[in-house]
């Protein structure tokens, strides 16, 4: 089994969970997760988890995400973007200063309304498919932060942006309601994901140039050989964590190592400047990674918080 982070540059017209089917087939495993869901219009980043990697998806789903918008001034519709019905049109009586200023005041906290077409569930139903039905239910505004939002290109009524946010901001609702409060209203006419959890749109890999690769460097061989030595595309597990200090688990006591048991700093080397109670990496004699540990300072010895074990090997 093939484990890791693809980089996945996903494409118009077809959705997350798309992406993911379609990963499933090119390697042949069934445990793969997305990080965050992009709507089928919207296009860019989408770090893709395979086998023991998915144990990461939520971490990297809560960090930071960029995005290059464009949003149309003078148009509202029923789903916040262009694939809606028009709601409202305005004529657009504003100036770059004053447009600059209305888009600087979102930055910070910001509570933001979920859209109504969206995967969010209320009562274990998606909000999507009772805005479908014609039915709209109330949601509560939810704290989200903006960190940067820089106005690129202005060029009535179409505006493009860099937003940097939290996971969880829907940049339809934010064109919305930088329109609403502009006095014109708006909605999001593209949108383009360049950077999720530090993973580059630079980087990013096309489903289908994945696929060629996959043939390329796995030609001939047998899937359920595959081992992800052979994808030098595939980000490692442990990459994720490399702020964290490192230290390795001496070949005798690999056994508690391997059943994932607590390690007493005498089974460690390189464990120096992990005894402060933050994460650590650990891995065996032989250079494998097993997971992230944390110092007890009550016990004297560190605690696993994730393991990502993989098979032993010989």
């Amino acid at each position: 089994m093939v484990h890791g982070i693809i980089n996945v540059y996903k494409e118009k017209g077809y959705t997350s969970f798309d992406a993911v089917a379609r990963l499933k087939g090119i390697f042949g495993q069934r445990k793969i997760g997305h990080t965050g869901t992009l709507d089928p219009d919207a296009e860019g980043v989408l770090p893709i988890c395979l086998g023991k990697a998915t144990k990461v998806c939520e971490l990297l789903t809560d960090r930071q995400k960029e995005y290059e918008a464009v949003m149309l001034l003078g148009k509202t519709t029923d789903t916040q973007d262009l694939t809606g019905t028009v709601l409202t049109e305005h004529e657009v009586l504003i100036s770059e200063e004053q447009l600059a200023e209305t888009v600087e005041s979102f930055v910070g906290n910001y509570l933001q309304v979920p859209p109504m077409y969206s995967a969010l569930k209320v009562d274990g139903r998606k909000l999507c498919d009772l805005a479908r039905q014609g039915k709209t239910v109330e949601r509560k505004a939810r704290p989200v932060v903006i960190y940067e939002i820089e106005v690129q290109k202005f060029e009535l009524p179409y505006v493009t942006m860099r937003v940097r946010c939290s996971k969880g901001t829907y940049i339809r609702t934010l064109c919305q309601d930088i329109g609403e409060k502009a006095g014109c209203g708006a909605c999001m006419a593209s949108l383009i994901r360049t950077d999720a959890a530090g993973f580059q749109i630079k980087d990013a890999l096309k489903i289908g140039e994945i696929e060629a690769l996959v043939k390329e460097f796995a030609g001939g061989i047998p899937k359920e050989q595959w081992k992800t030595e052979l994808f030098p595309f595939i980000r490692s597990i442990d990459s994720l964590f490399l702020d964290y200090p490192k230290a390795s688990v001496f070949e005798q006591y690999e056994k508690a190592l391997y059943n994932g048991n607590r390690l007493e700093r005498k089974m460690l080397s390189g464990q120096e400047k992990a005894d402060t109670g933050e994460p650590v990496r650990i891995y065996d004699e032989k250079g494998r990674f097993i997971g992230i540990y944390e110092f007890c300072m009550e016990k004297g010895d560190y605690k696993p918080v994730k393991l990502f074990m993989e098979e032993k090997k010989g």
